[in-house]
């Protein structure tokens, strides 16, 4: 892809999706658009405001909300789509199950797809993880896993790539794996780049994964 043609990027969300499992790797994203061109596009059923709590978050829990910028009828071509977890995968809202049908209508035409925590399993309900390598949040691993068997479910990882898909653990793995895409496409001196403005420490090796241990995986 030459410089000066943007990556085209777009983040699917849902009612109920984990506030840093989106914004963890937009932040990266955020940081990195401003030496290389990138378009970001904002997703969802409609253009109502998305909030990132459900009728399963407690009522007393505080939220966030976004605002799409198109829906998943008005999608434009995309590169890349980005899919963060939270409760909300875990329902059968309209809203969702509109996500899980543009998941599997986008992903042919995507130059890579990248799920964090529970949103692989929305990408293994769209079936586009089948016979594929992935990961999930670690908490409810077992419950992502008994989604769809005929995904190759890794128990122990930080995130793993296969293919054009990469999938990362629960929630902050979202801004490993971002770091590590982008040392794979931009270069690793980017990646540090990155890491180093928004100063996080990252894990550089994908199977490091003390919450397996946790969990008893």
């Amino acid at each position: 892809m030459a410089e000066s043609t943007p990556l085209r990027v777009g983040i699917a969300l849902f009612p109920g999706f984990q506030a840093l499992d989106a914004f963890g790797p937009l932040d990266c994203l955020n940081v990195l658009s401003t030496t290389h061109p990138l378009t970001l596009s904002v997703l969802s059923s409609t253009l109502d405001p998305v909030t990132s709590k459900t009728s399963m978050t407690s009522p007393h829990a505080i939220g966030q909300q976004i605002v799409p910028t198109h829906t998943f009828a008005t999608a434009p071509p995309l590169d890349v789509l980005l899919v963060p977890g939270g409760v909300g995968t875990r329902e059968s809202s309209p809203a969702v199950l509109d996500t899980i049908a543009f998941i599997q209508k986008t992903y042919p035409s995507l130059k890579y797809l990248i799920t964090v925590c529970t949103g692989s399993g929305l990408a293994a309900l769209a079936g586009v993880l089948d016979g594929r390598k992935a990961t999930s949040n670690k908490m409810v691993f077992h419950e992502m896993k008994a989604l769809r068997p005929q995904v190759d479910w890794v128990p122990r990882a930080r995130w793993v790539t296969d293919g054009n898909i990469w999938t990362a653990s629960g929630v902050t793995a979202g801004i490993d794996l971002t770091l590590a895409w982008v040392a794979e496409v931009y270069g690793k001196d980017r990646a540090t780049a990155i890491a180093n403005e928004i100063e996080h420490t990252p894990h550089s090796d994908a199977s490091h994964d003390p919450f397996a241990d946790l969990y008893g995986l």
